[in-house]
């Protein structure tokens, strides 16, 4: 299948390097900031969940209005929503947008993140809701008659979805580190989203994902999602320089307690972030150009891993991981829009040309 692309929706043009805290949704920037990724080749766009964020079904409606085959991955919480509410709203957006809807169900790894909005469930539990959840989801987009449903979680009994998808269903993502997540993903997920760890870690996670699919009996796979956070300049030096002037500024916001808690504060709990600070423990850059320190300025609180160097070596970075068996690339960066731009312009046209050029000489 042909390797894809994800960015991140932003709704300001407030950044990690310039954080402005409490700052507006600003529908301008989100319009232009959506073009740029819809006209730079980008095929996904991630809309994030907090529980102090702007709604991500909203901005994913006013996107949808704004680009012509940009995809948008609506981030989903089950305990914000329930679940046959979520199923009419997603395949509202999907008729909305032409068929472009996505969802990425979040069972949570932050307990008191979870708590800001009700929830007190355990992390298996969440996982465990997140199954029922995904479950009803694709039930309600494919069934065209009323049905029950009893679970842990959830009991409902004639629900009829007259609100259908335009291709029958929708992509469901998961993602997550831990045995609950792959084996959740493995067993219902589109797509498994991972962050960006060393090519060996990354192969191991995803040969746990494919193990979970085949256990469940499936006869496909999900999907692989790996994120990295490019620093990328003519020259290889030049990114590097780049780079350390990046990291300066992250460690000087988290100090000051502009961005979430560095290496001082208390350690994550999702498996995810503290694979992340392993490995980033046992040294700064691993394979090509996969560089750590970003992740321990920040904490691993969410994507931090960054691939430094040149656009040929970001792209034939990116190339190990899609001959890994990633088939989703999410790449983001520090200058949100002026990165986004310069993906497009350097490093996406060039990871293309680099895999149409491996199929080529494999058809031969």
């Amino acid at each position: 299948m042909t390797t894809e692309f994800i960015s991140l929706t932003y709704p300001n043009d407030a950044t990690e390097l310039s954080p402005r805290p409490g700052a507006a949704l600003d529908p301008a920037f989100l319009r232009r900031y959506s073009r740029a990724l819809d006209e730079g080749g980008f095929d996904y766009t991630l809309l994030p969940y907090h529980s102090s964020s702007f709604d991500p079904f909203v901005q994913a409606a006013a996107i949808s209005q704004h680009t012509s085959h940009l995809r948008t991955i609506v981030a989903l919480r089950p305990n914000t929503v329930y679940p046959t509410v979520a199923a009419k709203a997603l395949a509202t957006l999907d008729q909305l947008s032409g068929g472009r809807a996505v969802v990425h169900v979040i069972a949570g790894g932050d307990t008191a993140e979870q708590a800001r909005e009700g929830d007190f469930l355990d992390k298996d539990e969440r996982y465990d809701r997140a199954e029922e959840y995904v479950r009803i989801l694709k039930r309600a987009w494919e069934s065209p008659e009323p049905f029950d449903f009893e679970g842990r979680h959830y009991r409902f009994e004639g629900f009829s979805n007259a609100v259908r998808p335009v291709n029958g269903t929708i992509p469901v993502s998961v993602g997550g580190s831990s045995d609950a997540a792959y084996r959740v993903g493995g067993r219902l997920g589109d797509i498994f989203g991972l962050w960006g760890e060393p090519l060996k870690e990354t192969k191991e996670q995803i040969d746990r994902v494919h193990a979970e699919a085949a256990a469940a009996g499936r006869t496909d796979r999900p999907r692989i999602w790996v994120t990295f956070r490019p620093i990328v300049a003519e020259t290889d030096e030049l990114a590097w320089q780049k780079a350390h002037r990046i990291l300066d500024a992250l460690q000087g916001n988290t100090s000051r307690g502009d961005l979430v808690k560095g290496p001082g504060g208390p350690a994550p709990e999702n498996v995810g972030s503290q694979r992340l600070l392993d490995i980033a423990a046992r040294g700064e850059v691993h394979d090509r150009a996969l560089w750590y320190p970003t992740v321990t300025a920040t904490g691993a609180r969410g994507a931090s891993t960054a691939l430094v160097g040149s656009p040929e070596t970001i792209a034939d970075s990116i190339v190990d991981y899609v001959e890994l068996g990633a088939d989703l690339i999410s790449i983001r960066g520090y200058d949100n829009l002026n990165d986004a731009i310069d993906y497009g312009r350097y490093v996406l046209p060039l990871v293309r040309a680099k895999l149409a050029e491996r199929e080529l000489v494999g058809a031969r």
